[in-house]
């Protein structure tokens, strides 16, 4: 007996998704700054708040995974509340998944549109221990954002790759490498290690899945004096995403 895979409620609920960058743009112009900004404001305070109270060299046990579902928090913590999207660590991605019982992938965190479930732009975190061991946080690009498993709704997406020990911009070097592919600075993030590729995915025939993939890859130093200095630098910057106080009536 052939085991098919049935419809899932938001197949139902939502059959025509849209592309979750094209929704944000709508929202306003600069969205996915704006949302990619969320990210690294919850990185200041889970830096200041956690990583820097401890030695990471004696806590080593689920760090990825902790560093994540706790990042996840202060993002949702950064953000005003009427954004058109929420935060959530682990959401599944049913789109590309076997019938059941087999378990859907599943993102380390993902923004969510409200109004169209199916339509997340994912974050994919990976440890990397040393400025050159990019092997894995490269696989995720190749074999899952590239091959439309992750982020099939979304024409953008990010990768976040947490630096134990080394250099960024050698980080970045080697992710190029290994892709391969160019990577280039993101005007809205000047001073922090927060670079873009693009690229033409592979999309299934008979799917209607953006072909043009922006891939936005930020390395978060968890351990460094350097991360520290950073956070202090970007403080002012930070101000231009700040959200204006409502006037009283």
């Amino acid at each position: 007996m052939v085991n098919r895979k049935r419809q899932t409620i938001a197949e139902a609920r939502w059959p025509n998704t849209d592309d979750f960058v094209e929704l944000a743009k709508n929202w306003r112009k600069d969205a996915i700054s704006y949302l990619l900004n969320l990210v690294w404001e919850g990185y200041n305070v889970y830096h200041k708040e956690v990583l820097s109270q401890v030695d990471l060299s004696q806590t080593d046990d689920q760090i990825e995974r902790t560093i994540t579902q706790d990042l996840a928090i202060d993002i949702h913590d950064a953000m005003s509340g009427f954004e058109p999207f929420v935060v959530q660590p682990e959401r599944f991605e049913m789109e590309g998944r076997q019938p059941s019982p087999a378990r859907p992938k599943q993102y380390d965190i993902a923004f969510v549109w409200r109004d169209d479930r199916r339509a997340t732009l994912p974050l994919e975190a990976k440890i990397l221990r040393s400025d050159g061991s990019v092997a894995e946080y490269v696989k995720e690009i190749t074999e899952n954002y590239l091959k439309c498993l992750y982020a099939p709704f979304s024409s953008e997406a990010g990768m976040l790759g947490y630096l134990l020990r080394g250099n960024p911009q050698q980080a970045f070097n080697n992710i190029e490498k290994s892709i391969p592919c160019r990577l280039s600075n993101h005007p809205d993030f000047a001073n922090r290690e927060h670079k873009i590729s693009d690229h033409q995915r592979e999309v299934p025939i008979d799917k209607k899945y953006p072909s043009n993939f922006r891939c936005h890859h930020m390395i978060l130093e968890v351990a460094s004096k350097q991360a520290t200095q950073n956070i202090s630098t970007e403080e002012n910057s930070n101000r231009k995403w700040e959200k204006k106080p409502k006037k009283e009536k």
